[in-house]
């Protein structure tokens, strides 16, 4: 579950049903990370107080059951604080959260050539304010260039009708997955040679550098491998030691393997 998605659908209710005012917002911290957790800090008319309590209570449930297939320790909690100094003009902090709220997250679309690939996706991985304003970052995928920049466009509609600021930056080209790769077939096949069984060959949905080489040198033929990582972006990453020895005896076979020009 993307943490500032919840957050601000919370927001959105406590927005419209219960006079909430925001003092600050705080999701996420990397572009290129799902967020796991997001924070703010409101305040509440006294005579709602009871009301936000059970409202968070009623969001949490709906959150765990919603995700509790995925996310089984999933929290949403509220506490007491101390009296912010400053809080978000009405009308600021309304465009905020409808914007928020409404701005694309997730998966967009699946591949027409690959079952269960992803083609496109969007990440909303940032949501802060600032003394003056909010920052908000949201990374785009995909293997298809103009599929990429029509949901940058439908992002940026979002968030131009909110009255944002907005820049459309560092991107990276797609990379579609070739099946006749001459690369793919001799590590296929100095793979089963070295280990005695056929190597799992998959499509993925991430942000490859080799999408940057292709991008210039069109006519590559590439391929992307390593060790086996666990949890990647996130404070979990991890990698399997023993498969870095593997991966590189498996690299020195493969240079000895390919066809000279």
């Amino acid at each position: 579950a993307n943490a500032n998605k919840l957050l601000f659908r919370f927001l959105n209710f406590g927005n419209d049903e219960l006079d909430i005012h925001i003092a600050s917002v705080n999701g996420g911290t990397l572009r290129n990370a799902i967020p796991r957790e997001a924070f703010a800090v409101v305040m509440v008319p006294e005579d709602r107080q009871q009301a936000f309590l059970e409202a968070v209570k009623k969001y949490e449930k709906i959150f765990q059951t919603e995700y509790n297939q995925t996310e089984p320790d999933l929290k949403f909690t509220a506490e007491k604080t101390q009296k912010p100094e400053r809080i978000l003009n009405p009308s600021g902090q309304t465009r905020l959260i409808k914007s928020v709220y409404g701005c694309p997250n997730g998966v967009i679309r699946m591949s027409d050539s690959v079952p269960g690939l992803v083609e496109t996706s969007t990440n909303l991985a940032v949501a802060r304010t600032e003394k003056g304003g909010a920052i908000v970052q949201c990374l785009l995928r995909s293997s298809v260039d103009s599929a990429k920049e029509d949901v940058g466009q439908m992002i940026r509609s979002v968030f131009e009708l909110a009255g944002a600021e907005v820049k459309l930056e560092g991107g990276y080209p797609g990379w579609k997955p070739n099946p006749d790769s001459a690369i793919l077939k001799t590590m296929k096949n100095v793979y089963k040679n070295m280990f005695g069984k056929e190597p799992e060959v998959k499509a993925v949905h991430a942000g490859l550098e080799c999408g940057l080489i292709g991008g210039i040198y069109p006519n590559m033929d590439m391929i992307s491998c390593g060790p086996t990582i666990r949890h990647p972006h996130s404070p979990d990453e991890k990698v399997h030691i023993p498969s870095v020895d593997k991966f590189w005896k498996f690299l020195l076979e493969t240079l000895k393997n390919i066809p000279q020009k």
